[in-house]
Formats: structure tokens, C-alpha cells, sequence
């Protein structure tokens, strides 16, 4: 976490080619500058918080989260030992409130009085280690190869329902392309294996996950790269809210009284794997079997009961990796 004791706060907006500046000082209203998104503008930017004598130990610095264009500035940043956040743009957004202008200016203004507002609550960023960047990297290139190929079957198949002449030449034309998707997405698994075999605590970790009923290796990888290893989240209720499979109370007052529902706000590609290992747990685990079974008969939403399955799940997960024990399964 972040503390209180930090002086000048600095927001950053940043784009493909330039990156927005905000600096807030206590003693003046906040000054803008603009920078090119490369190595050469990054220096250049500190060097301006060197020249300003704005020191990098009382500055906390925050962004936004964008993916491979923040990459320059946040391994510079690291290496200086700077102070600094990356947010969600969501978080930061609900946090301002409602805003009728917009461009990268006020943007990076709003950012570094996002910075200074929730400075005690902000969690300093902590760089992920180069192997699960390796294994993200990689998971990114099979998500897209496993998207295509459904994209590419999905054609011929529809065809086929209307048209099975015309259905079977589109899935002549195709095989050989599928074929080729297939082989890739088997070479990168293997290479994902091989990774996790490279790294003792990847594997040891993968290892602890995969034991739990209904994980799988990718899901298992998922977890371990949105939690660095798990040390992202201090609990389980706390994970399995980013996950989110934790239902949320819906009352006011005498008459308003809705269903208890889970937050939108989550981790969207957590929830959809933990969905799918839920499925499969409640086949092939005998305690969550009996579980679903004797809700579902009881008239719960059975999807409501997957739900809970899947928050169970993380709690198994949650508790194998703090053991450092592999799950065992309940023998039917």
C-alpha cells in the first residue's frame, strides 16, 4: 500500500505515440506537459522531475492500465524505484465522478487528483516476474488461435443447417487451415508445459491449483498471473470478489428487497474459467456433486448453485496454495 507522507503527485495519460503529465504540487495549481510514448521521452520526463526538484521518494506517480503501451514507462519507473500505481480506468473514473470534458490533459490531471486523493489505499505497483510474463504472453497467442479456429468452424457449421452442399465445401476449404490452428495451439501448450517445468515455484504453484477438483492447467495459469503468485490478495473473499462469484445484497429500506447478485465489476476472464471448472467439478468431485444435486432439488436457481461452486472453488484454491499442501479429494 501506498502511505500518506507523499508530497507531489503526478498523473500520467498515456497513448499509443505520447503520454499526458499532470503534476500536482501543494503549493501551486497543477502544471501539464506532454511527452513521446519512447524510451527518450520517458528520460526526459524525469529528468523534468529531477530539474522541478520534485524527488522520485516523496512523488507517487499513477496511471492508467493500457497494456503493451505503458510497458516503457512502467519498466523505467521500476528500475528508478519510483513510487507509482497502475489503476484501472474504471476505478479511477467511479472514482472521479461524473466529468462532461475530455481529452489527455484533463485526463492526466484527474489522474494525479485520483493519486492524491486515494494515496493511502493505492497499492504500489509490483513488476511480475519474467516467466509468468513469458506464460501471459503465451496464453494472449492461444486465446486468439483458439478464437479464430472457432470463428473459422462456426461458418461451415451454420451452412450446413441451411445449405449442406455448399456446408461441406466450406468445411473442405477449411480443414487443412483448422488442421494448422490445431497443431499450433498443441505447440504452444507444450511450450507453456515446458515453462512451467523451467520454474520451480511456477510449477510447484500449478501444481498446488491444478489439485483441486476442476482446475485446470490454463486456469490454473490465469490465477497465478492476475495474482503474481498469489500475493496480490490477502484473503479468499478478496480474490473470489475480483473473480467475481461473490453475491453482493440489493436492499433499501422496507421496499426494495432484490436478489443478492454478483458484481459485474471482475475479473471477466477469471469468472468464465471458473465457470467452466465448475461444471466439471460438480461431475467429477463427489462432495460438490451431492452439494448441487441436493440444492437443485431443493428448487435453487441452479445457476446460483454454480455460482457457489465456483467461489468454493477458490476457497480450495486459496487454502491449498497458503497450505503449501495439495488438495485431497473426499473418496465417495
Amino acid at each position: 500500500m501506498a502511505h500518506s507522507n507523499f508530497i507531489y503527485f503526478v498523473g500520467i495519460d498515456i497513448s499509443k505515440s505520447t503520454f499526458d503529465v499532470a503534476i500536482i504540487d501543494q503549493h501551486q495549481s497543477p502544471t501539464s506537459f506532454k511527452f513521446q510514448n519512447t524510451g527518450k521521452g520517458v528520460n526526459a520526463f524525469l529528468r523534468l522531475l529531477k530539474n522541478k526538484k520534485y524527488p522520485l521518494q516523496d512523488t507517487l506517480i499513477c496511471m492508467e492500465h493500457t497494456g503493451v503501451y505503458g510497458r516503457i514507462i512502467i519498466a523505467k519507473l521500476a528500475e528508478k524505484q519510483a513510487n507509482f500505481c497502475v489503476e484501472m480506468s474504471l476505478r479511477i473514473a467511479k472514482s472521479i465522478g461524473i466529468q462532461r470534458a475530455k481529452n489527455d490533459k484533463v485526463d492526466a490531471i484527474r489522474i494525479a487528483k485520483y493519486a492524491e486523493k486515494n494515496s493511502n489505499e493505492l497499492e504500489l505497483y509490483t513488476p511480475i516476474p519474467l516467466v509468468l510474463e513469458k506464460v501471459k504472453l503465451l496464453i494472449k497467442i492461444r486465446e486468439k488461435l483458439v478464437q479464430f479456429k472457432a470463428d473459422l468452424q462456426k461458418h461451415p457449421n451454420e451452412m450446413k443447417a441451411f445449405d449442406p452442399e455448399l456446408g461441406k465445401l466450406a468445411e473442405k476449404n477449411i480443414k487443412k487451415t483448422i488442421k494448422c490452428f490445431t497443431n499450433e495451439i498443441k505447440r504452444i501448450e507444450e511450450e507453456l508445459k515446458e515453462l512451467i517445468l523451467s520454474d520451480n515455484q511456477l510449477n510447484s504453484t500449478i501444481g498446488l491449483v491444478t489439485s483441486v477438483t476442476g482446475i485446470g492447467t490454463i486456469t490454473a495459469l490465469y490465477f497465478t498471473i492476475f495474482t503474481n503468485f498469489f500475493t496480490r490478495y490477502t484473503n479468499p473473499k478478496q480474490l473470489a470478489c475480483y473473480c467475481g462469484v461473490v453475491p453482493f445484497e440489493h436492499t433499501s429500506g422496507s421496499s426494495v428487497h432484490k436478489q443478492s447478485k454478483t458484481h459485474p465489476i471482475a475479473n471477466q476472464t477469471l469468472k468464465k474459467q471458473l465457470h467452466m471448472c465448475a461444471l466439471a467439478a460438480v461431475r467429477h468431485d463427489p462432495d460438490l456433486k451431492v452439494y448441487y444435486h441436493r440444492k437443485a432439488e431443493e428448487g435453487k436457481n441452479k445457476m446460483l448453485v454454480l455460482n457457489n461452486v465456483r467461489n468454493k472453488l477458490v476457497l480450495r484454491i486459496c487454502a491449498v496454495v497458503k497450505r503449501q499442501k495439495p488438495y485431497k479429494k473426499q473418496v465417495a
